[in-house]
């Protein structure tokens, strides 16, 4: 099979119709074998509906319902397990995303050899107080997990079959599909312009929110990515640093302590110092650090599938 079309859905009923007859138009100029797989995201409109009644006509189309709202990313994520075709597509259901650039993706990934091609939304058709946010996420990621790339969050994208079967994505992830999968080993990423359409049904399901719990996110990834493997690098380290502060902080107060005995001064109480809090205080906060550094090492180190994502291909007699 050619091509896997993912379509996440919440309450788009009034789209589907029309969406499927475009990408089944596209698919048959170009003499694609395909499969178009509607994850129905726990909608409360007609949409499933819509999408047994269009299964019912077209045998290339496949339908996914979820008991309720999980969100996108774990939408994608089941559509990724599902997927089949050589090269998987996605796209968003309210028409913003257009069929027609489906065929430049796949000569793309197929001909040019790239992992992952991501759509620029270069000319966009939605309100300024979603278009500036968006600028400021993208530049925040670029320089955050060094992927050149204009339009993290633009829902059309490609990817070799290789790629979705390695990857997982979970929670608000799936802005970070090219981060995740730079981190798994496919590096080449490209990006294709890609034309963006006002939204003809229904309403948006932006929010402000998006980007708080996208923030947290990213920082996730890309602690993730860069000590997953070594927690105590990361652990280790700062336990170690604070802990030595705290000690020599500690062993200061105590032999400026001595001294003032030794001189006869009469000194205060070392423990009515607030730097010997601090010092304790940090030197516990040390030692936890450390110990939770050793801990996840011994967790990860235990794990069965380690060091399975070192493994591209594999040939045995």
């Amino acid at each position: 099979m050619d091509i896997s079309v993912i379509v996440p859905l919440y309450n788009e009923d009034e789209s589907l119709g029309e969406l499927t007859a475009w990408i089944e138009k596209v698919m048959n100029e170009n003499s694609f074998s395909y499969e178009v797989i509607m994850i129905d995201d726990g909608s409360n409109d007609n949409s499933w509906d819509v999408i047994e009644e269009l299964t019912s006509k077209n045998k290339n189309l496949k339908g996914i319902k979820f008991k309720r709202n999980y969100g996108k990313s774990a939408a994608l994520n089941v559509g990724f397990e599902a997927a089949k075709g050589d090269v998987v597509i996605t796209m968003d259901a309210d028409l913003q995303d257009s069929p027609d650039e489906i065929p430049g993706l796949f000569q793309m990934i197929k001909d040019k050899k790239y992992d992952i091609v991501s759509g620029w939304k270069k000319k966009r058709y939605d309100p300024i107080m979603k278009t500036i946010p968006s600028k400021f996420f993208n530049w925040t990621t670029r320089k955050m997990s060094g992927i050149k790339l204009n339009d993290f969050n633009c829902g059309l994208k490609a990817y070799k079959l290789d790629v979705v079967k390695s990857i997982e994505v979970y929670g608000e992830m799936h802005r970070y599909i090219p981060v995740i999968a730079k981190w798994a080993g496919f590096a080449k990423i490209g990006e294709k312009v890609v034309s963006h359409r006002e939204r003809k049904y229904g309403v948006t399901k932006f929010g402000l929110d998006r980007f708080i719990k996208g923030y947290l996110d990213l920082i996730s990834i890309t602690f993730v990515s860069k000590f997953g493997k070594r927690p105590m690098h990361f652990f280790g380290l700062m336990g170690t640093l604070i802990f030595i502060v705290g000690f020599f902080s500690a062993t200061w107060l105590g032999i400026e302590k001595l001294m003032a005995v030794y001189n006869g001064v009469r000194a205060p109480l070392v423990t009515s110092s607030p730097y010997f809090y601090i010092a304790i205080a940090s030197m516990i906060i040390g030692v936890q650090l450390f110990l939770a550094g050793f801990i996840a090492e011994m967790i990860g180190r235990s794990s069965s599938t380690r060091n399975s994502y070192l493994i591209e291909k594999r040939i045995e007699q």
